[in-house]
C-alpha cells in the first residue's frame, strides 16, 4: 500500500471515528464501508489516486473535514475526485428525486475516475441495504438504476458487477419493474410541530435568518494585478480569501496562501453550484455548504458579493437561531411525553431521582406564581429524551435506529446548548450536532 493511500485510509478513518459514524444497519465502524469500496476499485486496477478517493468518498459528505482539507492532504487530482463523488444538492432544491436528480447530473459529469468509484460505493450499499432494509431498498435500487444509466464511463467490469448486483437484489424481494422514486411532498407531511404546524415554525427560521444577515463582504482584485502584491495586501489587511474580477465582474475566487505566480487570474477558482448561495438563503443552507467547503459565497443580484465561513457561526444571530432550534425540539419532546403517556402516566418510567426535583421545580414555580404549568414541563431535557427513547414510536419519527443513538444525539444537543448559554465556541466541538440539528430539523 503506498503513503498516499495509507494516509488516506488513517485520514478518513480517524474522520468518521471521530463523529462514531457507523453503519446504518449493522452498526459496524464506518470503515468496513470504506474498506470494501476501496477493494472493489483496486479489483479492477484503480491507481493509487482513486484508491485514495475511495477511502475519503463520504469524507466531506459526513465528517466536519470540508473539500479544502482534502486538497490540501492529498492534492488537487485528489480533491477533485472527491468533489465528483460529493452531492452537491441542498434541501431547498425539493424533495428526494429533485435533490437526486441534481446529484445524479452532477456525477454524469464526473471523471471515469469518479465514475469507477461511484460503481462500487453502489454495490457494497445495494449488498447492505437489500440484506436489511426491504422498504428503503425498493427506494434505493430505483435511484441505483436511474444512476448506471449515466455512469457509462465507469469501469465495465464494475459496471457488469453493480447491474447483476441490481438485479439480485430486484429478484430478492420480488421486484419484477422498477418504479421512479416517490416524491416527498413537504406539503403532505402530517406530523406537526408544536400547537401550530412545522410549516410555520420553519417559514419563521428560514425568513427571520438569512445567509445576508451573517456574511461580511468579499473584497475583490482584478484578474491582471500581480499576485505577489495583491497577497501582501491581504495579508495586511487579515484577509484569507477574495474575488476575481474580470473586466469589472467576480469570476472567482482565490486563497491568499495560493498567491505565487503572475497573475491573480492565475490562482483563480471557480464558484462551484454547491459553494453559493442567494442572501436569502436560510442558515440551514449556509451550514450544509460550511459542512463541505471551508467557504460559503453569497450571491446578491446575481453577483457574487459576500462570503461566510465556520467562524461566522460564531455571531449572535446564528448563536440566537440555535439557541431557538433547540428549544422547539424541546417543546416538541414535551408535547409527545403529553401524548404517549397522558394523565402523568410516564412518572413510573423516571427514575426516582429525577421525579424528585422536577416536583422541587414544579413547587417552586408555584409558588412564584406560574400558571398553567405540569410536572413533565419540569423535566430536563435529558429526563424528556430518557423517556422518549424508550417509545419506538419516538425512534421512528425522529429517524433514530436505535435507542443508543437517539441517547448520543441528545447528549450532543445537550452539550450545544450548555455551550450556546454559557457563550462557549461552537464550531469545533459541536460542529457536527450543528449540521445534524439544522438538516433534522429542516427536513422532518
Amino acid at each position: 500500500m503506498s503513503y498516499l493511500i495509507k494516509q488516506a485510509k488513517t485520514f478518513a478513518t480517524s474522520a468518521h471515528q471521530r463523529i462514531d459514524h457507523r453503519r446504518k444497519y449493522t452498526k459496524q465502524p464506518y470503515e468496513v464501508h470504506l474498506k470494501s469500496v476501496a477493494s472493489l476499485v483496486k479489483e479492477v486496477g484503480g491507481s493509487e489516486e482513486m484508491l485514495a478517493a475511495a477511502w475519503l468518498h463520504d469524507t466531506v459528505e459526513d465528517t466536519p473535514a470540508t473539500h479544502q482539507d482534502i486538497e490540501e492532504a492529498f492534492g488537487s487530482r485528489v480533491a477533485r475526485l472527491v468533489y465528483e463523488l460529493t452531492d452537491i444538492s441542498k434541501p431547498s432544491d425539493g424533495n428526494r428525486a429533485t435533490r437526486k436528480a441534481l446529484d445524479r447530473d452532477h456525477l454524469s459529469a464526473a471523471s471515469a475516475a469518479a465514475q469507477t468509484i461511484k460503481l462500487a460505493d453502489l454495490i457494497d450499499n445495494a449488498r447492505d441495504i437489500c440484506r436489511h432494509d426491504e422498504n428503503f431498498a425498493r427506494v434505493y435500487l430505483g435511484e441505483m438504476a436511474a444512476l448506471l444509466e449515466v455512469l457509462h464511463k465507469g469501469d465495465a467490469e464494475l459496471m457488469r458487477r453493480a447491474r447483476k448486483t441490481l438485479r439480485k437484489c430486484l429478484d430478492k424481494l420480488g421486484i419484477s419493474t422498477l418504479h421512479p422514486p416517490p416524491r416527498l411532498d413537504r406539503q403532505g407531511q402530517s406530523h406537526s410541530t408544536l400547537g401550530f404546524s412545522r410549516r410555520r415554525v420553519q417559514r419563521l427560521f428560514s425568513e427571520a435568518f438569512t445567509a445576508k444577515d451573517i456574511a461580511e463582504p468579499l473584497p475583490s482584485f482584478d484578474g491582471d494585478r500581480p499576485a505577489t502584491g495583491v497577497r501582501a495586501l491581504m495579508a495586511e489587511a487579515g484577509i484569507q480569501v477574495a474575488g476575481v474580477r474580470d473586466r469589472g465582474t467576480v469570476i472567482g475566487y482565490m486563497r491568499r496562501e495560493d498567491l505565487t505566480g503572475e497573475t491573480c487570474l492565475d490562482h483563480s477558482r471557480g464558484f462551484s453550484p454547491d459553494q453559493q448561495v442567494y442572501g436569502d438563503a436560510n442558515l440551514s443552507e449556509v451550514i450544509l455548504v460550511l459542512s463541505r467547503h471551508d467557504h460559503c459565497f453569497v450571491s446578491l443580484l446575481n453577483a457574487v458579493s459576500g462570503v461566510i465561513t465556520r467562524t461566522d457561526m460564531e455571531k449572535p444571530i446564528v448563536r440566537m437561531w440555535l439557541f431557538g432550534i433547540i428549544t422547539m425540539l424541546e417543546i416538541r419532546f414535551t408535547e409527545l411525553i403529553r401524548k404517549h403517556w397522558p394523565d402523568e402516566s410516564w412518572v413510573d418510567k423516571c427514575s426516582p431521582a429525577r421525579l424528585a426535583k422536577a416536583r422541587a421545580l414544579l413547587e417552586e414555580r408555584q409558588r412564584r406564581g406560574a400558571q398553567h404549568i405540569e410536572l413533565v414541563d419540569c423535566l430536563q431535557l435529558s429526563d424528556k429524551s430518557y423517556l422518549l427513547a424508550q417509545d419506538q414510536r419516538f425512534l421512528r419519527d425522529f429517524g433514530f435506529k436505535s435507542k443508543s443513538q437517539a441517547d448520543q444525539a441528545i447528549r450532543a444537543m445537550e452539550s450545544l446548548r450548555n455551550n450556546l448559554a454559557h457563550g462557549q465556541s461552537i464550531t469545533v466541538q459541536d460542529w457536527p450536532q450543528i449540521v445534524r440539528m439544522s438538516q433534522r430539523f429542516f427536513n422532518s
